[in-house]
């Protein structure tokens, strides 16, 4: 079992940067791919990004490509998601997620396990 936890999300604005971060505890993330989704308001949850075990491949959302970047220090167990130039369009419930499996990485079935999110909210 993995518990999931978020955190450094906030209000911001537009133009403006934050890094999230989801520190993990039950079990070490080096063996899981890690990725980010968000959901906003009455829209579905959507995939950001998602990294390798080793950290050495990273999937992006077409979308969000060059703003966005996923990171991982296995050795502090933590993944992270720096935002820039945030849009008030990323305005979302970002959660992080831990795929055990071989399956697609951009796709939310294939994860094992959820954080609980943290709110970004990007004022225009």
């Amino acid at each position: 079992q993995v518990q999931l936890v978020e955190s450094g999300g906030g209000l911001v604005q537009a133009g403006d940067s934050l890094r999230l971060s989801c520190a993990a505890s039950g079990r070490t993330l080096s063996s899981y791919v890690m990725g980010w989704f968000r959901q906003a308001p009455g829209k579905e949850r959507e995939f950001v990004l998602a990294i390798s075990q080793s950290g050495r491949a990273t999937y992006y959302a077409n979308s969000e490509e060059g703003r966005f970047t996923i990171s991982r220090d296995n050795a502090k167990n933590t993944v992270y998601l720096q935002m820039n130039s945030l849009k008030p369009e990323d305005t979302a419930v970002y959660y992080c997620a831990a795929d055990s499996g071989s399956g697609n990485p951009t796709k939310a079935n294939g994860y094992d396990y959820w954080g609980q999110g943290t709110q970004v909210t990007v004022s225009s």
